[in-house]
């Protein structure tokens, strides 16, 4: 016989992934980090940004959800590793930030070059670590762990993904406006600021993955 959703365990578990995926991965949370990495782009840039981001964090989680439990045991990767590779590689994109080497191309092929920059930025940091980060794929791997293959809980678990990421680009769409009322050189004194928060961010990644890999 097919469980009842409503008022039902399914209908508790739906509650809970959605109460821990938009806890961990924070939509409202990603907006200053959104201004800070995408300073620089035009405006029009922005939400090809924000869309393949979220298509990317998507796609991740959803995989994670689905196959996380099994490719992190093919691989003999652990999450430990996965969050000190994410805070280093994070470090560096947030050191960028903080002393303006970030590279803005003013040449005549500057529109080629805002468009690989487009698909840096979505994928790393935006989708990697931010919003498909090791809490959200660890969150991912365990809500589906609760699952217990349940087809009706998964779907659950893919639609709160779908869901939060879709809150996601709403808010990034809507920080494109908050950047231009801010302005040049507002958004500049933000990306120094954020880098700093963002580099803090970083260190936190590899000081948690020690120390679970430590057993800490």
């Amino acid at each position: 016989m097919t469980p009842m959703i409503f008022g039902s365990v399914p209908f508790e578990f739906l509650v809970s992934a959605l109460v821990t995926i938009l806890v961990v991965v924070d939509p409202v949370g990603l907006v200053p980090a959104f201004l800070a990495v995408t300073h620089g782009l035009p405006a029009k840039n922005r939400p090809q940004v924000a869309l393949r981001a979220c298509l990317i964090a998507t796609a991740i989680l959803a995989g994670a959800a689905l196959i996380g439990n099994w490719l992190l045991h093919a691989l003999s990767i652990t999450l430990p590793a996965f969050r000190i590779a994410g805070g280093l590689l994070l470090f560096s994109i947030a050191s960028e930030m903080v002393f303006g080497v970030r590279v803005t191309r003013q040449t005549e092929t500057a529109e080629q070059a805002i468009e690989e920059r487009v698909r840096n930025i979505a994928a790393f940091p935006l989708a990697i670590p931010l919003m498909a980060g090791p809490g959200a794929i660890t969150a991912s791997v365990l809500l589906s762990g609760r699952s217990g293959g349940d087809p009706i809980r998964l779907a659950m678990l893919l639609t709160v993904i779908i869901a939060t990421m879709a809150l996601c680009l709403i808010v990034f769409l809507l920080a494109t406006r908050i950047g231009r009322l801010l302005g040049s050189t507002a958004n500049m004194v933000m990306s120094r600021l954020l880098g700093v928060l963002l580099a803090a961010l970083a260190v936190q990644f590899v000081i948690d993955g020690v120390k679970v890999a430590m057993g800490g």
